[in-house]
């Protein structure tokens, strides 16, 4: 069964993940430490998890697997996620593959380190419209090609 899992705690794009979901009749389970709102309906339910480190982020991988898209920024729950078989699209529309999750890992890894050493390091670019547009563009084609595989 094919089913949206969101890392929710800060993410930027659930009301459109909700939208899409609705259009392909697909359920979502946004996943938090924290209580998140979410619209009434059968299609959307709320995980509410504990405050430990990586909670969030163990459930999603426990109840991932083919079939799932999980919507994610998180480098390291995409790279745990595509070794199960899910398919994974960060918040700016773009998709998390197998082909491109090492390089992803080995740029967050250079980061980490130049942040450590002091240096000065800006992050990731403010959220921009274009970015909710190709999210939305990204989701819906996963979706897509995820319905066209069940038949």
């Amino acid at each position: 069964m094919i089913r949206i899992l969101i890392d929710a705690d800060a993410c930027p794009v659930k009301d459109e993940t909700y939208k899409v979901a609705a259009r392909h009749k697909v359920p979502v389970v946004v996943v938090s430490n924290s209580p998140i709102r979410v619209p009434q309906g059968p299609l959307v339910s709320r995980k509410l998890v504990s405050d430990a480190f990586d909670a969030a982020d163990d459930w999603i991988v426990e109840n991932t697997g083919p079939g799932a898209v999980v919507i994610t920024a998180d480098i390291l729950l995409a790279d745990r996620c595509l070794k199960l078989g899910a398919e994974v699209v960060a918040p700016n529309g773009k998709p998390f593959t197998t082909s491109s999750i090492g390089s992803a890992i080995a740029t967050r890894a250079i980061m980490a380190d130049l942040r450590a050493g002091g240096d000065v390091v800006g992050g990731p670019p403010p959220f921009s419209k274009t970015d909710r547009s190709r999210f939305l563009s990204s989701l819906d084609e996963t979706l897509v090609r995820l319905q066209r595989r069940q038949f």
